[in-house]
């Protein structure tokens, strides 16, 4: 039973076979069992999930609910919750109970969604391995001497290992992709600006978008059915009209032209990852669609361009945390200046302290136009590498990442390595375009997940050509015995 997607365990809940109070329950003796192995949730709401249950049961029985009323999902601890532990993975915020519901989570309550409780993550969402939270580090269900990817680590994991049915992440980088990967589940980073990031904790606001974790294509269409739209409380919401993401999932491939970018399948790419996906590309032409070469001539400068951009944005964010306005605060300060570097100083991790030092003298004096200002060119020609690639096909494939799930530490000694696990994500944000990753095979064990890339508000048509690989596979069905 926990291991059905969400389309399915609301039919069940529709036909009467269970409760969702019987299936929340069911969900919480499960997390007590492997969470402290997987560390995967930092907060569990049991209390406020049997009475959200409750109540989904009565709007079920009144004839009230819709597709996702009474299905037990979880929040990437990112998210604002109302009376509900938010911490960011971070010490900083180790105490905040947020007065508010972002709206993402608003969104979902009201389509009658209960909340298990908040997945661990990395720090402030820096990260590609999920070893950087204040929390400890979430463990791969596929091998728990592994990461699960970062920063959405906790929700993938989670999803992956029966310990919700779907969850919510945010992508700056890659984030709900990499770890969607890893996991072996499916992952969707939309348009940036098609879901609202009121109540979302920044890290660099340009470039953050909030998306769905879950079991299939099919799920993440039902969440984007609740979550997408404008929000007159973030600036950044754009006024789209809001499809139904499910009313595509159907359609034939035929026709569909896909663009496999030159520079993903080189010699750098592991020859095995590389058959995994001329495997699933066999599959899609099999269903119709052709395939042709596109080039991303700029795909190289976007993991510099991003670690400029990026940082740059996130000093500026991560100030408000001072221990006066935000956050936390250090014992017996001598004096104000004490009380600012102390308590930032001891309230961040190395990761941020990191990125911030990077972001301020980035945009610092003398070296604004020489590192922010050229970051932000080369930016704009990677959105024209994709503007032009589109003209001639209708979405992009290629890998995830590079590999699979690598072992907890074995990048933490060097930094820059850890950044290039993004290597094939972190385009796509720098140009605000949609991206999902979908389970393709496996490897040693380990799962190996496929990109795909289409131009803005594509993501009904990317939803359809995952689901129509979902209907001729089963990568995405395979569970860790965990």
């Amino acid at each position: 039973m926990l291991s059905k997607t969400a389309a399915e365990l609301s039919q069940a809940l529709s036909r009467k076979e269970l409760s969702s109070v019987e299936l929340t329950q069911a969900f919480l003796d499960r997390i007590a069992t492997l969470n402290p192995t997987l560390n995967a949730y930092i907060t569990v709401a049991a209390e406020q999930a049997l009475a959200q249950a409750a109540q989904a049961d009565d709007m079920l029985a009144a004839g009230t609910g819709g597709p996702l009323t009474g299905i037990p999902m979880a929040h990437k601890d990112i998210f604002c919750t109302r009376g509900v532990l938010t911490t960011c993975g971070s010490r900083m915020l180790h105490n905040f109970v947020s007065p508010y519901d972002a709206t993402v989570v608003e969104r979902l309550q009201s389509a009658g969604v209960v909340m298990l409780g908040k997945t661990n993550m990395d720090e402030f969402a820096m990260g590609s391995s999920n070893e950087t939270s204040y929390y400890g580090a979430v463990r791969n269900p596929w091998d728990t001497q592994r990461v699960p990817g970062g920063s959405s680590g906790g929700s993938a994991a989670a999803v992956a290992a029966d310990l919700c049915v779907m969850a919510t992440g945010t992508d700056t980088g890659g984030s709900i992709r990499q770890p969607a990967s890893f996991c072996g589940i499916t992952g969707l980073k939309p348009t940036y600006g098609r879901v609202s990031r009121f109540g979302m904790i920044a890290f660099a606001s340009s470039l953050d978008q909030a998306g769905p974790l879950s079991k299939s294509a099919e799920d993440a269409a039902l969440m984007m059915n609740a979550m997408a739209g404008t929000d007159l409380r973030d600036s950044t919401s754009l006024d789209h009209p809001v499809e139904d993401f499910t009313a595509l999932l159907q359609n034939s491939l035929s026709g569909l032209r896909i663009g496999l970018p030159k520079q993903h399948f080189t010699a750098d790419l592991n020859p095995a990852v590389q058959q995994i996906l001329q495997d699933a590309i066999k599959v899609l032409e099999g269903l119709g669609a052709s395939v042709s070469e596109v080039d991303l001539p700029h795909n190289h400068l976007s993991v510099p361009a991003y670690y400029v951009v990026a940082p740059a944005e996130a000093s500026a964010n991560l100030s408000r945390f001072d221990g006066v306005r935000f956050g936390y605060r250090c014992e017996n300060p001598l004096n104000l200046e004490d009380l600012y570097k102390r308590s930032r100083g001891e309230g961040f991790g190395d990761e941020v302290k990191r990125r911030i030092m990077v972001g301020t003298y980035a945009l610092s004096a003398g070296y604004y136009d020489a590192y922010y200002k050229k970051a932000q060119k080369i930016r704009r020609l990677i959105k024209q590498d994709f503007d032009d690639a589109f003209r001639d096909v209708d979405v992009i494939l290629g890998p995830t990442s590079p590999h699979t799930a690598f072992k907890l530490g074995e990048k933490n000694s060097d930094p820059v390595t850890m950044y290039l696990e993004d290597i094939y994500t972190i385009a796509v944000n720098l140009a605000g375009i949609p991206g999902m990753s979908l389970p393709a095979g496996m490897l040693n064990g380990l799962p190996i997940g496929m990109q795909l890339v289409g131009p803005a508000f594509s993501e009904a048509r990317l939803l359809n050509v995952a689901h129509q690989f979902q209907l001729n596979t089963n990568w995405h069905t395979m569970r860790p015995e965990v």
